[in-house]
Parts: structure tokens; sequence; C-alpha cells
């Protein structure tokens, strides 16, 4: 698959650097959109393993807030980069939801979004608004795959051209087409948040970041850190990106992500061993 290498070539060595688990949730976490057991317990082990976890995904502020309180993760980025929350506990006090807000991200009540909304449900049949809408605070999220009809991404292509023409943003990932007004993206959000949250260093420390995903809307960190690894359903959407990760997992979905980090969790404790 092009220059992705098998994720059981990661090395010990890049192994060990590991700090930062990051990832998709649609399709890479899940499958037919339910989060499996094996899954979740392998997001237990590896914050049980001294790695931070963060999900980052296109899905709204509701279900963002949620994920951040009942997850076993150290964040969550959420709307495609538009904010990242995370709970934490100070002086021994309860948790709190702690946030952070990318400062160029827009209502989506803005004016342009609701000009192609209005566009999209008159010129492209099928097409509809997510049923995750109502709890989004920044983006317009078209359905085009999450439930039926299953449109075929040369509409989503086309949908997609119409709102960058009107000066929106747009990314698509495996079940909706996330559209916003602000310069940002899942990187550069994730640049954000752990640089605010962990004194991350970008350039020096970035070999201590692995990231999984799935679709287009992931290309923005293959493209940002070396280490990144796409579960086997990426296969579906390599002719929409350019940038590929640097693995790629034998197994699809939520499969493929426990496929991943198993690797990365042996590849550390034989690493500790030598």
């Amino acid at each position: 698959m092009n220059t992705m290498k098998p994720i059981l070539e990661m090395t010990e060595e890049e192994a060990a650097k590991i700090r930062y688990v990051l990832t998709d949730i649609d399709d890479t976490l899940t499958q037919d959109g339910k989060l499996r057991p094996d899954t979740y317990k392998m997001l237990w082990e590896l914050k049980e393993a001294g790695l931070a976890v963060i999900p980052l995904t296109g899905r709204p502020a509701g279900w963002c807030d949620l994920i951040a309180r009942t997850w076993p993760v150290d964040g969550v980025v959420g709307e495609s980069g538009a904010f990242a929350f995370w709970e934490t506990a100070e002086n021994g006090g309860k948790r709190t939801l702690k946030s952070l807000y990318h400062k160029t991200a827009s209502s989506k009540d803005h004016p342009i979004l609701k000009k192609i909304q209005k566009r999209a449900l008159a010129e492209f049949p099928g097409i509809r608004i997510a049923k995750d809408q109502f709890s989004r605070l920044f983006d317009l999220s078209f359905d085009f795959a999450e439930e039926d009809p299953v449109l075929p991404l040369a509409t989503v292509e086309k949908i997609k051209e119409m709102a960058v023409s009107e000066g929106a943003t747009v990314q698509v990932s495996s079940l909706h087409i996330n559209i916003w007004i602000g310069s940002y993206n899942k990187a550069s959000m994730a640049e954000y948040f752990l640089e605010q949250r962990f004194a991350w260093k970008s350039g020096s420390e970035d070999d201590s970041v692995f990231y999984v995903g799935d679709s287009p809307n992931d290309e923005s960190m293959f493209a940002r850190f070396p280490m990144t690894c796409a579960v086997a359903n990426i296969r579906h959407y390599l002719k929409q990106i350019k940038a590929y990760p640097a693995f790629v997992s034998s197994k699809e979905y939520g499969e493929g992500f426990v496929e991943a980090a198993r690797v990365l969790l042996d590849k550390r404790r034989a690493f500790c061993l030598l």
C-alpha cells in the first residue's frame, strides 16, 4: 500500500520514544459505529502503561465532554481541531473539565456556513445534516455514510469543492463532511494542546507522538508526525489523500487499532529488556 510499512516493522527504539498515543475515533476505534470491548480495554492498557491517550475527532463538543469525563483518556480534540477538553483534579479537589479553543474558530452560525448548508441541501440529493449537529459549537457536519443512503465519494468531493469555493475549510471523515470557518485542523490543535497541557516541544519531541487514523481527515496528522499508522480500511481513501502514514495495520477498524497498540506496547517492553 504505497510507502506504508506493516506496523510490525516499527522498531523497539521507535516504540520506546513514544509518550503520547493520539487516535481518531470513527472507524479507527469503532466498527459499525460501536466501540468494542477489546478496543476500550486497549485504551486502558495504554494509559496504565504510562502513555497519554488523546482521541482526535470530527465529533461534536457534546460527545467530547462525555469522552473527556468518562473514557480513560488524557484529553480529547474535537470538531476537527476547534477545541480540546480534558479533565483534571487540582489540590486534591473534585475533577473538573478544562478547555482550550483555537483562536480562529468561528460559530456554527456563521453566515457562510448557513449559505453552504442551503446550497448543499438544494443541489445534492441524499445529503443531510448529521444527527449530532445539535451538539456542535463550531462546524457544519453533513452525513454521507453514517446512515442510509450512503453517497458515493464523487458526490462528497463535489460538496467539498462547493464549500471551499464559498470560503470554508473542509475535511472528510469516513462518515461525515465537516465544514468550518477557521485556520485549524487536527494537527495544529494537537500541537497546541500538547504544548499547553504537557509542555511538549515541537521538533525535538515529534517522535514522541504516535497517531492512528483511517481517512482523509487524518491526513494533516499523517503529514505532521513521523510515527503514524492507518488501520487497514484506509485503502478506501488512498485516492483522496497525498500524505500517507508511516505504517499500516493488517486489520481494519478497532481491531486494527488494537493490533497497532499491541505492537507498540510489546516493542516498548522488549526495548526495556535490552
